[in-house]
C-alpha cells in the first residue's frame, strides 16, 4: 500500500485529493495549521483528520512514497525540512496529478474565468454518456462527491489554473500538467499581487498554448481579443480549434440553443455561459462524442457550485449566487442576469474581498463593470483589508473606480444585511457575488424574502 503525507491537507483542492487518494486505497497522513468546514468533517470521516493542528517533523519518516505540498505551507516548513533531509519525493498537488496521469489522455482547462464552469460542462456530459475518466476541478458539482477523482480511467479533464504551484515552484500549476488538449477561455488580468505585470500574465497563457503536442490540440475562444491575438501567433504542430460562443435565443426567462437539430432547453444563460458551452462541446467532439451527445446530456446541467447558482426562486424575482470577483467575471455575471431579465430591477452585491480587488492601483480595471444593474452595492471588510496590508478604500474612491455614482458601500456585514432584509423584491433580482462569505452574514433569512 503506498503512503503519502500532505502538508497543508486543510486546503479545499488538497483535502479533496487527499480523500481520492484514501478511496483509491493508499495510506494518507496530513498536517495543516489550521482547518475550516467542511474540510475538517470529511477528513474526520475519513479517518485522516490530525490528532493536533500545527507541523510535526516526527510525522515524516522513509516509509513515506511521498510528501504533497500545498501552497499554503511556508519555505521553511519543519517538515519540509525533514522531508527534504531524508529524501522523500516532494510533489505539489499539479505535480502528483501528473504523475498519476502520465498513460492517460489529459484535457486542460484554462482562463482567467470560465475555467471551472467548462470543466463541470464536460464532466457533466462525459458521465451522462458513461465515459470513463478521472478529473480535477475547482468547485463542487452535482452528481461528484469529491472535486478530485483518480482511477484506471483512459481520460483526466483537468481545470488549469494559473496561479503558484508551490512554495517552492512558482511557476503557473497549467504547466505541469503536459495536456493533450488545452483549452483558454480569456484572459483578464488577476492575481495582482504575484503577476503585477499584465505583461508576464498574458505570457504564461502563451506558455501553455506553445506545450500543445503535434497529435494534440489548442481549443481558444476567439471572441477574447487577447486569447485569440496569442493563439493565432504561437506556433505549434497540434491543431488549433476557434470557439464562439452557440447562438441561442432567450424567452420567459429560459435559454433555448439554437442547433441545426433544432432548439435544446438549457437551464444555465448568459453570454459568458454561451462560450463556455461551445469550449465545452469542442473539447467533448475532441473526445469522439458526437454533438448529438453532447446537446443530449448539457440540458440537465444546472452548473457549478456558486456559479450563477440560484439559491431561493419566486414568481417574479430570484436570489443568485456567483463566485465572480474579478473585473471580467463580474461584469460578465451581472450583464447576464440582466439580460436573461430584463423587465426585472436588478440588485448586485459585489464584495471586494481578493488582493486585487481591495488594491487601490487595481481598481480603475473595475471601470463599468457593474453598469448593467439597477443598484450596485460594493461590501469591504475592514479585517480582510488588514491583513492583506491594505488601505479601506472610502465609498467616494470607489464610486470613481467603478465609474458609478450612485454606488453603495458597506463595511459592516449586519447592517448590509439589515438594509437587504429591508428592500423589497417585488419584480426584482437579487445576485451575490464574491469569493468570500460576507463576513458570514446569514443568507437564510435573506433566501425567505424570495419564497
Amino acid at each position: 500500500m503506498k503512503s503519502f503525507h500532505f502538508i497543508a491537507i486543510g486546503g479545499a483542492i488538497m483535502h479533496n485529493l487527499a480523500l481520492a487518494l484514501v478511496k483509491k486505497g493508499y495510506r494518507v497522513t496530513g498536517s495543516d495549521d489550521e482547518i475550516y468546514e467542511p474540510s475538517r468533517s470529511r477528513l474526520e470521516k475519513a479517518g485522516i483528520l490530525p490528532e493536533k493542528y500545527g507541523w510535526f517533523p516526527e510525522k515524516i519518516h522513509s516509509g513515506l512514497d511521498g510528501i504533497i505540498l500545498g501552497m499554503h505551507a511556508r519555505i521553511d516548513n519543519p517538515e519540509l525540512q525533514k522531508a527534504k533531509e531524508l529524501g522523500i519525493p516532494i510533489y505539489s498537488f499539479p505535480e502528483f496529478i501528473y504523475n498519476q496521469s502520465k498513460d492517460k489522455k489529459r484535457v486542460v482547462i484554462a482562463g482567467s474565468h470560465g475555467k471551472t464552469s467548462i470543466t463541470s460542462m464536460i464532466l457533466h456530459v462525459l458521465k451522462d454518456q458513461r465515459i470513463d475518466f478521472d478529473y480535477l476541478v475547482g468547485a463542487q458539482i452535482e452528481g461528484f462527491d469529491l472535486m478530485v477523482g483518480l482511477s484506471d480511467a483512459p481520460i483526466i479533464v483537468i481545470e488549469g489554473d494559473e496561479y503558484l504551484t508551490s512554495p517552492l515552484d512558482r511557476r503557473p500549476k497549467f504547466i505541469h500538467y503536459h495536456h493533450d488538449i488545452a483549452l483558454v477561455s480569456g484572459i483578464a488580468w488577476d492575481h495582482f499581487n504575484v503577476f503585477p505585470d499584465f505583461e508576464v500574465y498574458k505570457s504564461l497563457f502563451k506558455d501553455l498554448m506553445e506545450m500543445t503536442p503535434a497529435n494534440g490540440s489548442l481549443i481558444y475562444c476567439e471572441e477574447d481579443a487577447l486569447v485569440k491575438e496569442i493563439a493565432e501567433k504561437v506556433s505549434i504542430s497540434g491543431k488549433k480549434i476557434p470557439y464562439h460562443k452557440l447562438p441561442a435565443r432567450i424567452a420567459n426567462g429560459q435559454t433555448f440553443l439554437e442547433t441545426e437539430k433544432g432548439e435544446i432547453p438549457i437551464q444555465l444563460f448568459g453570454d459568458h455561459n454561451l462560450q463556455n458551452l461551445s469550449g465545452a462541446l469542442k473539447v467533448c467532439v475532441q473526445l469522439g462524442l458526437t454533438e448529438i451527445q453532447f446537446y443530449q446530456s448539457i440540458q440537465s446541467f444546472k452548473g457549478a457550485a456558486k456559479r450563477l447558482e440560484k439559491l431561493a426562486s419566486k414568481n417574479d424575482g430570484d436570489l443568485y449566487r456567483d463566485f465572480a470577483h474579478a473585473p471580467s467575471k463580474l461584469q460578465a455575471t451581472t450583464e447576464a442576469v440582466k439580460k436573461q431579465f430584463p423587465e426585472r430591477k436588478l440588485i448586485a452585491v459585489q464584495e471586494l474581498h481578493t488582493y486585487s480587488s481591495l488594491n487601490k492601483d487595481f481598481l480603475p480595471n473595475y471601470a463599468n463593470t457593474m453598469n448593467a444593474a439597477d443598484e450596485a452595492i460594493i461590501y469591504m471588510n475592514p479585517h480582510a483589508a488588514a491583513l492583506k496590508k491594505l488601505e479601506l478604500m472610502d465609498e467616494e474612491t470607489l464610486r470613481k473606480g467603478f465609474n458609478r455614482s450612485d454606488l453603495k458601500l458597506f463595511t459592516d456585514s449586519k447592517k448590509l444585511h439589515q438594509y437587504l432584509m429591508e428592500k423589497d423584491y417585488s419584480n426584482c433580482n437579487l445576485l451575490l457575488m464574491s469569493s468570500g462569505n460576507y463576513d458570514n452574514m446569514d443568507l437564510q433569512t435573506i433566501q425567505e424574502k424570495f419564497k
